[in-house]
């Protein structure tokens, strides 16, 4: 008996057939095998975040005309979406190096475009002191600010707690205070301003500085700049009111934190919010390992 030519045809379509279908079953079990850690790749990845090349004030000058107030706010804008960016990433474990000298030169730039643009102060003063101690820069940044925005008390109030928290200038910073006293009729300014004529509690200043600057800040990511460090302030004067007891109690100092808790001062070591461990250095005073700084940026 013979097999019809197309019964043959037949048998071998249905064979191909087969074959591409077990190919595609083996390329669709391949695909979703590869998928999720695929996906966590992606998630997870270094990302490339530039912030891109800002003109020399003095060529946007000339080129922008009647345009610069308009050309510095969006240099601010491109300044905060940028560094909002690296602090969502830095949160998601993905690490990012900002371009700090390249933020400070934008920032300098939008400032002589418009010396009054307020964002472009308050923003060098959120990025530049805590994170890097560029604070003499800050300050000359902020006293031009004092000058130009002579209604506005907030510059001076930045330039005194500069002095008094990171230069332990007091005379400086008691002036300067004094100023964003007078320009707001703050009491909070005023009591300050007394304040920073004493060589007075660091972490107590800290924490009002931060309060302060969280209430009014508008961004997020410049928010959540301050929020950490309020948390870890908070932390370092919970033990300092510990060693207080303890000194009031035995006449010294602890030699180990663990010594307040063996007395009973304090019930456990606070949590940095920097991820560090909290100590005391050869002074006695209240240190972390790691030195309050975001290792992520």
């Amino acid at each position: 008996m013979h097999t019809s030519r197309f019964g043959s045809l037949g048998v071998q379509s249905a064979g191909a057939s087969l074959k591409l279908r077990l190919l595609f079953l083996a390329l669709l079990l391949s695909y979703g095998l590869l998928l999720a850690p695929f996906a966590g790749h992606m998630a997870t990845r270094p990302t490339v975040v530039r912030l891109g090349y800002t003109p020399h004030p003095q060529l946007l000058k000339l080129t922008t005309a009647d345009h610069g107030l308009l050309v510095a706010e969006a240099a601010v804008v491109k300044i905060l979406f940028y560094y909002g960016t690296v602090i969502e990433k830095s949160l998601k474990n993905v690490i990012i190096r900002p371009e700090y000298l390249n933020m400070y030169r934008t920032v300098v730039t939008a400032t002589q475009l418009d010396p009054y643009n307020q964002d472009a102060y308050y923003f060098a003063q959120a990025a530049f002191t805590w994170e890097l101690g560029r604070v003499a820069e800050v300050n000359e940044l902020l006293e031009e600010s004092a000058r130009w925005r002579a209604w506005d008390p907030w510059p001076p109030f930045y330039v005194g707690f500069n002095n008094a928290y990171f230069l332990k200038d007091y005379v400086k910073a008691s002036q300067y205070m004094q100023l964003a006293a007078e320009r707001s009729n703050n009491p909070l300014f005023a009591k300050l301003a007394a304040r920073y004529f004493y060589e007075s509690e660091q972490t107590d200043l800290g924490l009002t500085f931060l309060e302060a600057m969280i209430a009014q800040a508008k961004d997020k990511a410049v928010k959540h700049t301050y929020q950490v460090r309020r948390d870890a302030l908070l932390a370092i004067a919970e033990i300092e009111e510990a060693i207080a007891a303890f000194r009031l109690r035995h006449g010294q100092s602890p030699a180990e934190l663990k010594d307040l808790i063996a007395n009973g001062f304090l019930g456990k070591v606070p949590v940095d919010p920097y991820g560090g461990t909290f100590y005391l250095d050869s002074q006695g005073r209240v240190r972390s390992t790691s030195k309050l700084a975001n290792p992520n940026l």
